[in-house]
């Protein structure tokens, strides 16, 4: 099966395969200690980090659309995974939670392989870009927080965020100096390193510096907390059982939707002109194959993540190549070094944990969704303070509900727009203050509502309408339909009852711009029949000339000023 992006031209050259090895390797050095981490976050030995990045790679690499997407452990898959197990298995048993992680794997694969069949990739699109904005930084806040009592050596009991941060200041004097240091210094150089050199292998460096400090100051000995041990070879075979599987489907299914949501919009970030398109559905396929196959491997829940796809973009990753190369160098860490790992301190773990999780949190972003749609600003906070009372798998139900609530609050509440001419000019735009020059014409209303038109906004738009025509009692008033796509059935009873009660007003209905949908629609109600031909017309340009013909009327602003 030829790879995911590759291009034929340089599968049999050395200077085509130089770009992915070097990415590869690159990528490796950032992916592999962030994985680790992120394994941690999820309450799992580091190994299940490592065999992340190495069977869901592969799958995706051989299956997906991208030709850069990095696909593994993300820090929001990984708090979310820790939330699932965290309720399947509450004592913390070692096999109970391999079992749980591959069920859960399994499950997350399944659901998004499902979704590919039936065509689903269109449910990325349901949580809105503010709603997410908002769900990330309660991730990132929450797992920040998370980190803190192993940067400080000390163990709280987990009771949700606002208990966990009064936990965390009441166990402060228990607080180990040796590990905060050890925690510290790597924060402090992580941050420094990502600063002077963004995108550069700085986790590696850090993780590397602190099993040298480990080793030769026997941190271990003196009361810092190492990882421990890790076993030495490939991941074994893991079967996910039926009895955790209705317990898990939930969480499942809120972890299945994030991976693809972050996957697409990875991909799709970072996506070049000219490479092929990133299809939902496909990839819809490529992480459900990834999730599922990494199951039975130990692998925890993996979708494409932005910050490693950025690292094989940034240094010159063309194809899938360049995954592959990731996932041997994950291969020939769990052959070779797992014996070092193990002397890593947690502390340091947590470090990058905290540095690639507070980038989540991007208050510019709030800003500019505040300084263009206070609304959806809104949106945005109840998200983000949605998974910090309610938590983290609970949160992906406040953001789906709050992104659908402001889709339908949208919906309910269509434009309708007053519109005049452009004097001088033959242009019709809605009437505004920012250009009060605009004419209108004695005795004649041109409305122009845009959007659906169904069961939940018929009625406000009638309104709408009585109330412009109330204001200023037209001899005519055309609506022009060219923004309304489809009209419902709900709706076109109110537009024909409408129709009949402004016509014993004496208002004179003329429909303007239909599109052929919508003239379907009003000639299969014998609506139209009942208009006549003479009052459909072409476009509102065509209403406005056939009125000034008709009436005669002077040019000009109204007597009442319409409220626009």
């Amino acid at each position: 099966m030829p790879l995911a992006g590759s291009d034929k031209s340089e599968s049999g050259s050395n200077a085509g395969i130089r770009p992915d090895l070097v990415a590869g390797l690159t990528a490796a050095a950032v992916v592999l200690p962030k994985a680790m981490a992120y394994a941690t976050v999820a309450g799992l030995p580091v190994a299940a980090g490592l065999y992340t990045a190495f069977v869901p790679m592969i799958v995706y690499a051989l299956l997906g659309t991208s030709r850069v997407l990095n696909v593994s452990s993300t820090a929001t898959l990984a708090i979310l995974v820790g939330a699932d197990l965290g309720m399947a298995v509450p004592d913390g048993d070692a096999q109970g939670l391999i079992v749980a992680t591959a069920t859960l794997a399994a499950l997350t694969g399944g659901i998004l392989i499902l979704a590919s069949v039936l065509h689903l990739g269109f449910v990325a699109n349901f949580i809105s870009l503010p709603v997410l904005t908002g769900f990330k930084a309660g991730i990132g806040l929450v797992i920040v927080f998370d980190q803190v009592p192993k940067l400080l050596g000390i163990h709280i009991a987990k009771e949700g965020f606002f208990r966990d941060v009064l936990s965390i200041a009441g166990h402060l004097p228990e607080a180990s100096a040796m590990t905060l240091v050890v925690g510290i210094a790597a924060l402090v150089l992580l941050l420094l390193l990502e600063r002077a050199l963004p995108h550069s292998p700085a986790p590696l460096a850090v993780v590397a510096g602190g099993i040298a400090m480990s080793w030769l100051l026997g941190l271990g000995a003196a009361g810092v907390a190492t990882v421990g041990f890790i076993p030495r070879g490939l991941p074994s075979i893991t079967l996910p059982t039926l009895d955790l599987a209705v317990q898990l489907l939930p969480g499942a299914l809120g972890i299945a939707l994030m991976s693809f949501t972050e996957t697409i919009a990875a991909g799709r970030a970072f996506a070049l002109p000219g490479e092929p398109p990133i299809k939902g559905d496909r990839e819809l396929l490529a992480t459900g194959a990834a999730n599922l196959s990494g199951a039975f491997f130990g692998a925890m829940p993996a979708g494409g993540g932005t910050s490693q796809t950025a690292v094989v973009r940034a240094v010159g990753g063309r194809t899938q190549k360049a995954s592959l190369v990731t996932a041997a160098v994950s291969a020939a860490t769990m052959l070779v070094l797992a014996p070092l790992l193990g002397l890593l301190p947690q502390a340091v773990l947590a470090a990058i944990v905290i540095v690639y999780s507070i980038g989540l949190i991007k208050p510019m972003e709030f800003a500019a969704i505040r300084k263009t749609r206070r609304m959806e600003f809104h949106w945005a906070i109840a998200a983000f303070l949605g998974v910090l009372v309610f938590g983290t798998l609970q949160g992906i139900v406040v953001a789906i509900a709050l992104s659908l609530l402001g889709l339908a609050s949208q919906a309910a509440h269509p434009r309708v727009h007053v519109i005049g001419r452009m004097r001088g000019e033959d242009i019709l735009r809605p009437l505004s203050s920012d250009h009060p020059g605009d004419e209108t014409f004695e005795g004649l209303v041109v409305l122009r509502p845009e959007g659906r038109l169904f069961f939940a906004n018929a009625e406000q738009v009638s309104e709408r309408i009585r109330e412009v025509v109330t204001q200023n009692k037209p001899r005519v008033l055309i609506l022009d339909l060219s923004r309304v796509f489809d009209i419902e059935y709900s709706a076109l009873q109110v537009m024909i009852e409408g129709e009949r009660r402004l016509a014993e007003e004496g208002v004179t209905v003329w429909l303007a711009g239909l599109n052929p949908d919508v003239a379907d629609y009003l000639r299969a109600s014998g609506f139209e029949d009942r208009l006549g031909a003479d009052r459909i017309l072409a476009n509102a340009r065509v209403g406005i000339h056939r009125y000034l013909e008709t009436y005669g009327a002077a040019e000009g602003p109204t007597a009442t000023p319409m409220d626009h």
